[in-house]
């Protein structure tokens, strides 16, 4: 074994995921305190023969970061290098999670034009599986990357920005991990704003018959269908003017814990045991959730409280297909004796020029489907993704799907593009896992 160890480490120890999907045994566990000791634990991985992988916090349903090799862990380079308000960017280390990112920016009166609904992951893990939220201008976090840190296969530290390494920064904004580890981003920001928040209950026909005037109206739309219903629950967040109106404590209370979260996990645990009783149930919850209006910082009013877990398979449809494919998913439900607790979720994206961007060039919807953990998802999510994949469908990188490197490169005209910079930079797959030669190849 080499004595090029640092950090904490430890061997034989099982990793999971989130959803407890994934399970792998890394011969040793690396948690660097610099980036000059991820350095030295990745060039020990490569003289000790041993693929070497970095790890969030497992937010990802497949296995893009399991490894039996070296299990770098960056919970220690953590925080905020540089704030830059000039550029208006902000330099952050590679294993902050995004909620202590956008805390911190807040406090200097800062923020990110958009992100996901969930701040649980690190900015590194996000950006690198093509996190998203929803938007009718401004798309997912890794678009919003201006330079990145990387360290490759060689052991070396490099930068890339649209005028540093240009080739690898148009690829490695949303990298899999395939291209090496990332160690700090830079990210674009803007002065702290208000967004208002409207959430109102609306028919699946009415949400499809006004899909296009929703999306063309406000700047972040999204919905969610319940099956076996015909009811969604609909998002508006615009900019605002002011003042702060904050969800109230007991409407926080009520709507985000007790029926988002705390009665959520008992209906579902019903449904898993009655699988029967859940068409009833989802009739029950699409009413449960009332109308509101509030007004909040952004971080405040994309993100929410997600404690149920589930298993999730999403993907990015062109936007003018949205209305057909979803009707297809409703049809699809309707007529099956498939019983699904979970409402799907719609968002959009802009088109991006992220080499696999799931928006790379064109407009984006995305419909994700979710089953709760333990119930067996296996027959809904094959039938959905063959309803997505006939749509021209792009499965999210960091969600369930099926997908190799064969259908991949129909569906990203730069996917070759990006193989071929993964040869160059890695060319004997120090970075390489199971998953990653699925979707990338050899």
């Amino acid at each position: 074994m080499s004595t090029a160890q640092t950090g904490s480490s430890k061997s034989g120890a099982a990793w999971r995921n989130w959803a407890g999907t994934v399970v792998s045994r890394p011969v040793r566990e690396v948690t660097p305190a610099s980036v000059e000791e991820l350095t030295a634990a990745v060039r020990g991985a490569a003289e000790d023969g041993l693929k070497v992988k970095a790890v969030g916090t497992g937010h990802s349903f497949t296995a893009a970061a399991a490894t039996d090799g070296v299990l770098i862990r960056p919970q220690l380079l953590t925080g905020i290098r540089n704030i830059d308000r000039d550029k208006g960017t902000v330099t952050v280390e590679a294993g902050t999670p995004l909620k202590r990112l956008n805390m911190a920016l807040a406090r200097e009166g800062l923020s990110l034009t958009n992100m996901g609904d969930i701040m649980e992951q690190t900015v590194s893990g996000a950006t690198s599986t093509g996190t998203h939220g929803t938007g009718r201008d401004s798309a997912s976090i890794a678009a919003q990357i201006k330079g990145l840190e990387l360290v490759t296969a060689a052991g070396e530290l490099i930068t890339c920005s649209e005028k540093e390494n240009p080739e690898i920064f148009a690829a490695a904004r949303i990298g899999l991990g395939a291209l090496g580890i990332v160690t700090a981003i830079t990210f674009a920001v803007e002065p702290v704003f208000l967004l208002t928040a409207r959430e109102e209950p609306m028919s699946f026909d009415k949400v499809l018959a006004d899909f296009d005037e929703l999306h063309a109206e406000n700047e972040h739309f999204e919905f969610y269908w319940f099956p076996h219903t015909g009811s969604c629950n609909t998002k508006r967040n615009n900019r605002s003017a002011g003042p702060e109106a904050p969800v109230s404590a007991v409407s926080s209370l009520w709507e985000d814990e007790i029926l988002s979260n705390g009665l959520f996990q008992v209906v579902n645990s019903i449904g898993r045991a009655v699988p029967a009783t859940i068409p009833t149930i989802a009739k029950i919850s699409s009413k449960a959730l009332s109308a509101r209006t509030y007004t909040d910082i952004p971080y405040k009013v994309f993100t929410s409280p997600r404690r149920v877990r589930f298993v999730e398979m999403e993907y990015a449809v062109p936007r003018e297909a949205l209305v057909a494919t979803l009707r297809e998913l409703k049809s699809m439900v309707d007529g099956s004796d498939l019983r699904v607790s979970f409402p799907v979720e719609v968002r959009t994206a802009p088109a991006d020029d992220i080499a696999l961007s799931t928006a790379s060039g064109r407009d984006s919807a995305y419909i994700a489907v979710h089953m709760y953990k333990g119930t067996p998802y296996q027959r809904y999510f094959t039938a959905a993704e063959r309803i997505f994949t006939a749509h021209e469908g792009r499965p999210h990188w960091g969600k369930v799907h099926t997908r190799d490197a064969e259908y991949f490169a129909q569906a990203y005209p730069r996917f070759g593009e990006f193989t071929a910079l993964r040869d160059r930079l890695d060319p004997d797959r120090l970075f390489g896992n199971a998953y990653l030669r699925r979707v990338l190849g050899d």
